[in-house]
């Protein structure tokens, strides 16, 4: 049996997930605001679940999105676009953790005083 698995190479996944924080943040600050009720919003909560979700399943499970999604919940405190902050925390520490692991490959043994 063959199987068709499609693989995403890693920077496409980070591309992926920050479009989608971009774009459920400016839904959550600019659209839902005028339509709908706000944080009661059962919408909103639905939408933050979802992204929730779709970014563990991209990026897999980093801390930064607990406190995205909580302040999500907070009313007022939700306009802050909280996902796109995650992600590109997300991003910024896997890019740090690439030099120190290429850094420590050039580098293997080092003497200290």
């Amino acid at each position: 049996m063959i199987e068709d698995a499609v693989t995403i190479s890693p920077g496409t996944r980070f591309r992926a997930a920050m479009v989608l924080a971009i774009l459920a943040d400016a839904l959550q600050i600019i659209v839902f605001p005028l339509f709908i009720e706000g944080a009661v919003s059962p919408v909103n909560d639905a939408l933050d679940f979802g992204i929730g979700a779709m970014l563990v399943y991209l990026l897999g499970w980093h801390w930064e999105f607990l406190p995205s999604f909580l302040g999500k919940l907070v009313p007022g405190v939700d306009l802050v676009p909280f996902w796109t902050a995650a992600v590109a925390n997300v991003y910024r520490k896997s890019k740090q953790k690439v030099v120190t692991t290429e850094e420590s490959r050039e580098n293997p043994l080092q003497l200290r005083d």
